[in-house]
């Protein structure tokens, strides 16, 4: 009576399990919703290759204009800072929670040229997204505002509480300045 040796069936069953779990996360990654971070209305790849010359072209900007966003009576110059930041730490030591409101925001945004204390004309593209998806991004860009002497207005609807992000870039006279703020939206 010869003894069988099973070793080589099991050793067999242990290599197709795991090539088929290997086929079934290819498979289930694939069909995932992902959505990229899209911070400066860059993709992720570009602001990290140029991050360096995001904030020196802001440095710049800022040397020249002094730019104001006013969303909801909350007043915000150009700044990136939130982006250093998680959501967490926002929550917990933000100067920027509760700014936007369940409901109708009013935006208004305008630039004053330091040297000559004029209003700029300002080419804007901004966008408010959920910190976790993109399914309700509102897009701004000039032809949402309206213009009022180079001071541009514009309202939009926010449907739910969350965590949002404000990013964005303002171009004057082909100086380009960005914008990245993180906030919630609170009820009234």
């Amino acid at each position: 009576m010869k003894n069988r040796n099973y070793w080589p069936l099991f050793f067999i069953g242990i290599f197709s399990f795991v090539f088929s779990m290997i086929i079934w996360t290819i498979y289930s990654t694939s069909q995932a919703n992902i959505d990229e971070d899209e911070s400066f209305m860059k993709e992720y790849q570009d602001v990290d290759a140029s991050y360096n010359d995001i904030m020196n072209s802001n440095k710049k900007f800022n040397s020249l204009y002094d730019l104001k966003l006013v969303l909801n009576d909350r007043s915000f110059d150009l700044n990136v800072d939130d982006i250093m930041h998680s959501q967490r730490v926002l929550e917990k030591r933000s100067k920027h929670r509760d700014v936007m409101i369940l409901g109708t925001n009013t935006m208004k945004i305008f630039a004053i040229d330091k040297k000559t204390n004029i209003k700029k004309t300002i080419d804007i593209n901004l966008k408010v997204t959920k910190s976790s998806t993109i399914d309700n991004d509102i897009l701004l860009d000039n032809s949402k505002f309206k213009n009022n002497n180079n001071e541009y207005v514009t309202q939009f609807d926010i449907t739910e509480e969350n965590n949002w992000n404000i990013t964005g870039i303002f171009n004057i006279d082909g100086n380009a300045g960005y914008i990245y703020i993180k906030t919630n939206a609170r009820k009234k």
